[in-house]
């Protein structure tokens, strides 16, 4: 058990990263995207790399984490501490392995830190590309449920905060109660910085939270989310600030919802992430608002706030059962506002399983 709570799935990732490798004909791979090390080891520290051979994995990092990365990394992998130079103690761990190919995580790594690795391992390096977040792609079922626990925190927060909001706030003063209410509630730290827009700014798909003040009738965008063991939620919520929806703002909310319940239904098992993205924006421009359309229709989302699959058009690869994505379609109107509507949804091999309470009516807050 992981922390005393679930079953400790860790042994079966290396396991499964392992057979890639060797499918690949690579003898080792070093590990150097964090979120990479935490969903291997557990290891949740700023510094550090992960070799990971047909034997066993070793965890490089430095003396701050010399009593947290045993802690964490035990039953996964040995822990290296360096006080001075990680990549000299690599070239230690590497010497008498056996290693003749070495993989590399060559869209993560930098350029400076591929010349660092070129100067400790003179054998051949294999340039590795997504292994790793190809199998995060699929969540188990302790990951689902972590990101549950997220999507609970924040709606909670959501809640509170929705009750004390007035014409004549500022976006900044709603965003840092918002902010205090995910922290307060038990969130680690926010996935991403809040999004708080309001009148005409909510045509920004991601306005920063500004000192602008809600007026009365106001549309008011929040796109927030939380983060419990590691993991993120990200749901966004369009509401209306002190008056009643005018008939142009019902009409847009239901062009998005609607949009929304398209996309939900065509994320099946095996549906490619364009094809889901293309039934979001059928329903859009049939709706009259194509012209709209700023983003995709989602992304995953797990350790980090955007990881694979995409939802989008450019995306041929198909969805499989596990996968925890986004749904998020908007519509965004320069000198207007915009709306979008964002949950998060589990796929399921029949179909698809909402992780939050989907909205269905255009909130006003007064």
């Amino acid at each position: 058990m992981i922390g005393g709570m679930r079953p400790d799935r860790r042994p079966d990732r290396l396991a499964a990263l392992r057979r890639r490798l060797g499918e690949r004909g690579v003898d080792a791979l070093l590990v150097t995207h964090l979120p990479n090390i935490r969903y291997l080891t557990g290891f949740s520290g700023s510094a550090g790399m992960l070799l990971v051979d047909a034997e066993r994995s070793v965890l490089v990092t430095d003396s701050r984490y010399s009593i947290q990365a045993p802690a964490e990394a035990h039953g996964a992998a040995a822990v290296e501490i360096e006080p001075v130079n990680l990549w000299d103690r690599l070239r230690l761990v590497l010497t008498g392995r056996g290693v003749r190919s070495l993989g590399f995580e060559s869209d993560r790594l930098t350029v400076s830190g591929a010349e660092r690795l070129q100067g400790v391992w003179p054998g051949r390096l294999e340039p590795v590309v997504g292994t790793v977040e190809e199998l995060r792609a699929v969540k188990d079922a302790g990951e689902i449920e972590a990101i549950r626990q997220a999507v609970a925190l924040a709606q909670e927060a959501l809640a509170v905060v929705l009750e004390t909001i007035r014409v004549g706030q500022t976006e900044r003063q709603i965003a840092a109660r918002l902010e205090a209410e995910l922290r307060g509630r038990g969130g680690e730290w926010h996935p991403f910085p809040t999004i708080v827009g309001s009148g005409p700014r909510t045509a920004l798909p991601h306005a920063e939270a500004s000192n602008r003040v809600v007026g009365a009738g106001d549309l008011l965008l929040l796109d927030f989310g939380a983060r419990l063991e590691g993991y993120c939620s990200d749901l966004t919520r369009t509401v209306v600030v002190g008056a009643d929806p005018t008939d142009r703002q019902r009409e847009v909310h239901g062009a998005v919802l609607g949009a929304q319940r398209a996309a939900f239904a065509a994320l099946a098992a095996g549906r490619t992430g364009s094809e889901v993205d293309e039934a979001t924006r059928s329903a859009l421009a049939g709706a009259g608002f194509g012209a709209g359309i700023r983003h995709s229709t989602g992304h995953g989302i797990g350790l980090e706030l955007h990881e694979e699959p995409r939802l989008a058009r450019s995306v041929d690869n198909p969805v499989y059962p596990g996968a925890v994505v986004t749904v998020e379609p908007g519509v965004y109107l320069e000198g207007w506002g915009g709306i979008r509507i964002e949950d998060d949804v589990v796929v399921r091999a029949g179909g698809a399983e909402y992780l939050s309470a989907p909205s269905h009516e255009l909130l006003v807050v007064r």
